[in-house]
């Protein structure tokens, strides 16, 4: 795998540490080691979606499944489209907005209407990677304007007759059907998609794929007969569904303040991700591995690891409850009269 058929969130990263600190394992807890119940509420599925119902309706499903308020998925897959579909649980989907936006792969079958040579219809494939514009369909869930989207690979697989066999990775909301009508319409033969299998979003792949059928057997196996391991094997942390965002591990004193909603400043840093610039939508993480809070950097890496003061990220989304750790700022004490 070379740096040109990768999605970003997969592009190596290296985690620098600015200063030396221990947590208190008085408070917190690391994610794989959360009770069970606290698991699932935290917790996020990699779920196969199978041909034939809906993105809301199979998150519907594990919400009754696991017997959840709360459930929400990644991103639509059209009812025919199978494949990758992470759904957070509970508490989790505070965090549903950083995986929607992150990268996804598909595999594509693509039938062209007319025979094209093979040599012509690979050399045209190469033509659609890069920054692309598209029109929404008819039917879709968004606006119908002309937006530009990111193809960041294009691989022909196979071609055989009318039928293209493709790896696509792009950016969110790239539809794949309208991807296959425009190269159609630029080889003068037409073409639609015929089949299509999502098989990465962010950091998930096929590899971790839980069935609807796995999930419940597991919740029936823990429900009656106490067995954990493999609800725990099928549920992973939802720290999981963030790690393809850089990332701060902060300390202990600076959680609570974050988890207030307070901007976070640089004397908190205890290691950063190499990557970072300014204005990346980042994640916070607790010295145990716990998701603190999404935030907008202020500052990039070298900013971060050689300032001593000065705000480094402004918190967008708080994700652990506040009290989790205790307070480790203290407000001024009022002046009397």
């Amino acid at each position: 795998m070379t740096a040109s058929d990768i999605l970003p969130s997969e592009y190596p990263r290296e985690l620098i540490q600015k200063a030396e600190a221990i947590t208190d394992p008085e408070y917190g807890c690391p994610p794989a080691e959360r009770p069970i119940r606290d698991y699932i509420e935290m917790g996020i599925v990699n779920l196969d979606k199978p041909r034939g119902p809906t993105s809301h309706e199979v998150t519907a499903w594990v919400k009754d499944i696991l017997e959840l308020n709360r459930a929400g998925h990644s991103g639509s897959l059209d009812p025919g489209v199978t494949g990758v579909q992470p759904i957070m649980l509970g508490r989790a989907t505070k965090a549903v907005s950083a995986l929607r936006l992150s990268g996804k792969e598909y595999i594509c079958l693509m039938r062209l209407h007319e025979p094209v040579p093979e040599k012509r219809v690979r050399s045209m494939c190469r033509q659609f990677t890069g920054p692309i514009f598209q029109m929404p369909p008819v039917v879709s869930a968004v606006k119908r304007e002309v937006r530009v989207r990111m193809i960041y690979y294009l691989e022909v697989i196979e071609v055989k007759d009318r039928s293209v066999l493709m790896r696509v990775g792009c950016e969110a909301g790239t539809y794949l059907r309208k991807l296959c009508h425009d190269i159609g319409a630029a080889l003068g033969c037409g073409a639609h998609m015929q089949q299509l299998r999502r098989t990465k979003t962010g950091p998930f792949n096929e590899d971790t794929l839980v069935t609807l059928h796995q999930l419940k057997d597991a919740y029936v196996f823990w429900k009656e007969d106490g067995d954990e391991s493999y609800l725990r094997k099928y549920v992973r942390p939802m720290e999981e569904g963030l790690s393809h965002l850089p990332k701060i591990i902060i300390r202990d004193s600076a959680v609570d303040a974050v988890c207030r909603g307070a901007e976070f400043a640089t004397p908190g840093i205890v290691s950063v991700d190499s990557n970072i610039k300014k204005d990346n939508t980042i994640c916070l993480f607790s010295l145990k591995g716990e998701a603190v809070a999404l935030c907008k950097s202020r500052m990039d890496a070298e900013e971060m690891l050689n300032q001593e003061h000065g705000i480094a990220a402004v918190t967008e989304r708080v994700i652990m409850d506040a009290g989790t750790y205790p307070q480790g700022w203290h407000s001024k004490p009022e002046k009397t009269q």
